[in-house]
């Protein structure tokens, strides 16, 4: 089985394509093959798979098997894996994905895809649709035990679940600590991304991101568009913004009510996964 392994921000991915025929079990194998030690290494597995209703279909398992229904970082790598394999010749694409449609446009210096920008669609911010349970409407700045600890939380869905606590200095925040109590805290039903947000100025945010299913990643972009709309919301930063992650940076665009992505895609190489081994 032919993959490729790509990344966005140093957010890393094995990208298959199963167009004509789907793993037998596709999360068995992503475990497999994110293992960083007895397989190929990513922050998840992403599979191209025939569309019902758009130009592709895109599938993402993280690398305890879980599906996770849209990242940013994968949808652009994903872009690039079907333009460069010559699977689409389009620089404007429709993705399916289990967070609905997403539109994908190619950024390419001279004939090579170098990023994307993502349309993420508008921010969930209505509490039973994160979800997460509670009383009905949005979660801004409100107060959240989880492990005989407090946190002041705004949570809202990019297409899957997010909880941004705002915090001093990022780079000495016990992530590792934290990030796991929250993404399985009881009023998460689905679990939730962690994302831990330095404010730097009105345009400039750092983060440091725990995803659900994955632990902490260089970067995450549905995890950087939670960021900017949750310090926008509370009058922290613009609607505009860079987000400073520990792989690179990406930036995010609230416009209207559609945020928009933009950021790097690269491929980092290609090999052969040996089924019977």
């Amino acid at each position: 089985m032919n993959f490729t392994k790509m990344q966005g921000a140093g957010n890393d991915y094995v990208l298959l394509d199963a167009l004509k025929e789907e793993p037998a079990d596709p999360p068995e194998l992503a475990r497999r093959m994110c293992d960083r030690h007895f397989g190929v290494g990513a922050d998840g597995l992403i599979l191209a798979i025939t569309p019902r209703r758009a130009d592709f279909r895109m599938r993402i398992f993280n690398p305890d098997g879980s599906e996770a229904e849209m990242c940013g970082n994968g949808i652009r790598c994903f872009g690039k894996y079907l333009y460069d394999n010559g699977l689409t010749s389009k620089k404007d694409l429709e993705i399916e994905t289990g967070a609905g449609l997403k539109r994908l446009k190619l950024l390419m210096e001279a004939s090579e895809v170098v990023g994307a920008q993502v349309d993420m669609g508008k921010p969930i911010l209505a509490r039973s649709q994160i979800p997460m349970v509670g009383p009905s409407g949005n979660v801004i700045a409100e107060h959240l035990d989880a492990g005989n600890e407090q946190f002041t939380v705004t949570c809202l869905s990019m297409g899957n679940p997010h909880c941004v606590i705002f915090v001093e200095d990022v780079a000495k925040y016990p992530v590792e600590r934290v990030g796991p109590l929250l993404e399985t805290a009881p009023v998460f039903p689905n679990r939730a991304n962690v994302e831990f947000v330095e404010i730097l100025s009105q345009g400039q945010l750092k983060a440091r991101v725990w995803e659900r299913g994955a632990g902490e990643t260089l970067a995450c972009g549905t995890g950087a568009s939670a960021a900017v709309v949750a310090a926008a919301l509370n009058g922290a930063a613009g609607k505009y913004a860079s987000v400073e992650l520990p792989g690179g940076t990406l930036e995010v665009d609230w416009q209207g009510e559609s945020v928009f992505l933009s950021g790097p895609a690269a491929t980092v190489f290609e090999g052969e996964w040996l089924l019977d081994r």
